[in-house]
């Protein structure tokens, strides 16, 4: 069974850079498409991004486009998302997911493995 542990959450000011990490277990990383969502409280759990695996495609949210970075570490069984110059909407639950079709978007229900979450708040 596949297993998801974000890490790397916590209380920035605007501005901030933060770098969250999602471990992967149970299974090679390497057979999976890894997304990033994130969610605030009362509204959809919205797509951030993805990287199809060996890092071949990568697609963003237009919201965090050329202020976040994805990247996988295949070795390391672990997926990173570089969050810079952070802004108060930024703030939620950040979720690391999971899919072994060749999908790479913003569909929920493409994925079929999700973590816990980490929480990300950013002050203003």
């Amino acid at each position: 069974q596949v297993q998801l542990v974000e890490s790397g959450g916590g209380l920035v000011q605007t501005g901030d850079s933060l770098r969250l990490s999602c471990e992967v277990s149970g299974r090679t990383m390497l057979a999976f498409t890894m997304a990033w969502f994130r969610q605030i409280p009362g509204k959809e759990r919205e797509f951030v991004a993805a990287v199809k695996y060996m890092g071949r495609q990568i697609r963003y949210a237009d919201s965090v486009k050329g202020r976040f970075t994805v990247s996988r570490d295949n070795g390391k069984n672990t997926l990173y998302l570089q969050m810079n110059n952070l802004k108060p909407e930024d703030t939620a639950v950040y979720y690391c997911a999971t899919t072994e079709s060749d999908y790479a978007g913003p569909i929920l229900d493409e994925y079929d493995n999700w973590g816990q979450g980490t929480q990300v708040t950013v002050s203003s």
